[in-house]
């Protein structure tokens, strides 16, 4: 399986920059995720490296070898860089039957029928579609089609897969389900997974790291929990995470070494650095995610119940202070009356401090009310 490396790879027609001045490297063996809204310039990304779409400059290689060059005029077509490809559309043939359709791409490389034979028999039972073998792909469910597009996919042993939102198609249960197929799979095979996504659970649970993306421009790019504890940016800390983490304007003054004193939500607290930080304003942001604020009778803050979400295991409340909605999520099935006062705190290790002009993380710790 190669390493796969993009160096200042920029796509653009006209006046419009899709991908801005990329760099990126896709280790051996990964699960990577490029994550974003549409528009982002995630499926472009990976188009590029498949040799789908072609850059406007940089360089793509895949270990050492340059797939990709605009100063050295090199573009190797896609059939020769080793990819499998699978969509959003399965693409499946009709008229053939699940071993047909997995064996084509084979009997179009010439492989010979006893090595067809064996690889075949190989996916249908790494895929768990051996029962389905001679059925058509009318003849079978959303999640089955897509395991037998995947058999297909990975039929050739292409050196790495590119996935284009392949579970869009499917109902929540059933991308459930294949989230945890793909995640088996990945462990199993060893190879190189490039997964497109609009979906940010997709990404937190399928990734060995999430590569952020907004306007063409690669916000953060690190393993998912990284992503989710330690956001680079307020774009990543919004776009990350459901529900979305709280951000408060706040106004800091640092006082020590690792602390600062922070004015938010019309009181005053302490602010605990985990490291030693450089505060560039006292105009911040604080990040606060909704598990960190537990709702509690000695809460040292108060607000209003503006909405109650009870969803069995877990409840989120959105709580009013003022002009500002926050969200807390609770353990458990509680609700609240519309305006009902309520008291809460600010808990936990995992609390952000922004530079509001940058947007940029300036240090994590803990929050106290003196």
């Amino acid at each position: 399986m190669p390493r796969i490396l993009l160096k200042n790879v920029t796509k653009q027609w006209g006046k419009f920059i899709g991908v801005n001045d990329l760099n990126l490297e896709i280790e051996d063996g990964s699960f990577i995720t490029l994550l974003g809204s549409s528009g982002c310039g995630k499926t472009t990304t990976l188009r590029m490296i498949a040799g789908l779409e072609t850059p406007t400059k940089g360089e793509i290689l895949f270990d050492d070898k340059v797939m990709f060059s605009s100063e050295k005029n090199i573009n190797i077509p896609p059939a020769k860089r080793e990819v499998g490809f699978l969509f959003q559309n399965y693409a499946l043939w009709p008229h053939m039957t699940v071993t047909q359709n997995i064996s084509f791409g084979l009997e179009t490389l010439k492989w010979k029928k006893a090595d067809i034979n064996e690889r075949v028999a190989e996916m249908l039972k790494i895929m768990r579609i051996e029962q389905f073998a001679e059925r058509y792909p009318a003849e079978l469910s959303g999640g089955q089609q897509q395991r037998v597009a995947i058999a297909r996919t990975l039929a050739p042993k292409p050196r790495v897969l590119f996935m284009d939102e392949p579970l869009s198609n499917l109902d929540a249960k059933l991308r459930g389900e294949m989230r945890t197929e793909l995640k088996r799979l990945h462990k199993s095979t060893g190879s190189t997974f490039v997964y497109v996504t609009h979906d940010q659970l997709e990404a937190m649970t399928l990734s060995t790291k999430i590569c952020l993306m907004n306007e063409g421009a690669l916000q953060q790019y690190a393993p998912p929990l990284e992503v989710y504890n330690r956001p680079a940016n307020l774009f990543v800390a919004d776009f990350v995470g459901n529900p979305s983490m709280n951000i408060v304007d706040a106004r800091a003054k640092k006082t020590a070494a690792k602390t600062a004193e922070v004015d938010f939500l019309g009181k005053k607290a302490l602010f605990r650095a985990n490291e030693d930080f450089e505060l560039k304003s006292d105009t911040v942001c604080l990040g606060v995610r909704p598990e960190f604020i537990p709702i509690s009778e000695n809460g040292d803050l108060e607000g209003v119940a503006y909405s109650t979400l009870p969803a069995g295991m877990e409840t989120t409340v959105k709580i009013q202070v003022g002009e500002t909605i926050l969200s807390s999520v609770v353990f458990g099935a509680i609700d609240y009356e519309t305006d009902a006062k309520i008291r809460f705190g600010i808990a936990g290790s995992g609390i952000l401090l922004f530079d509001k002009a940058s947007g940029k993380l300036t240090a994590s710790g803990s929050v106290s009310f003196e």
